[in-house]
């Protein structure tokens, strides 16, 4: 009796499965160590600063230093997310009041020019990203990369498209293109675009590329409110 065949998907030419894997899981190595020790070096250097942000904001704001928010990460894993306290305590309960300020319009994402609820120390250290150093913990533990995606609430996930879902792909980061390209100035459909744009071409060299490229982008103010 002949034996039944079994038909074989044969890999296209050139094709290698099993490298593909492993140059996937050496470049996640590299850029895992890169984060390590970029973290660990920008705390170093930025420590005096933190310790002078938060022994300023304890004592004219009163409340507390740290603002612990909850947003979405890798594969949609929920994390606590660290910025130093530049809003008012009420400032969740105020933004219903202020939607049609909205200057990214009809959007998911909440972003307004003057916005009262933004303290006069944190005008400026949101000016200058440093509202953000807290998240280099975030990076410690392996919640965040220094380059990625930003990571969204999960009231903006839950209304996400399947294609904005793609930006789950990767871990979040500090850092990203639309970050160096304008910030806030860029609408939502336009994070996304870059985003996606990252995640397909991302490269060591990239993530390089765009840390070099945040240090003018924050000294120049461009699009941060």
């Amino acid at each position: 009796m002949r034996a039944p065949r079994v038909a074989i998907a044969l890999a296209p030419p050139g094709h290698r499965p099993d490298g593909d894997r492993r140059e996937k899981l050496a470049g996640a190595v590299l850029k895992r160590l890169v984060d390590l020790g970029g973290a660990i070096l920008l705390l170093i250097v930025a420590m005096p600063v933190m310790a002078l942000v938060a022994c300023t904001l304890a004592l004219v704001q009163g409340g507390p230093v740290i603002f612990w928010q909850q947003r979405v990460g890798l594969r949609g894993h929920l994390f606590w997310f660290p910025k130093f306290a530049s809003m008012r305590p009420d400032a969740a309960a105020l933004q219903p009041a202020l939607s049609l300020c909205n200057d990214h319009g009809d959007s998911l994402t909440f972003k307004m020019r003057r916005d009262p609820r933004v303290t006069r120390i944190g005008r400026v250290i949101r000016a200058l990203s440093i509202d953000e150093l807290p998240q280099l913990w975030s990076v410690l533990r392996g919640d965040m990369s220094l380059v990625g995606p930003r990571p969204p609430l999960p009231s903006e996930v839950a209304r996400y498209t399947a294609e904005q879902r793609r930006r789950l792909e990767v871990i979040p980061g500090l850092t990203c293109i639309w970050q160096v390209s304008g910030r806030s100035e860029i609408p939502f459909v336009g994070q996304v675009a870059l985003d996606l744009a990252y995640i397909d071409t991302h490269t060591l060299g990239l993530d390089l590329a765009l840390l070099l490229r945040t240090i003018p982008a924050v000294l120049s103010c461009r699009g941060a409110y």
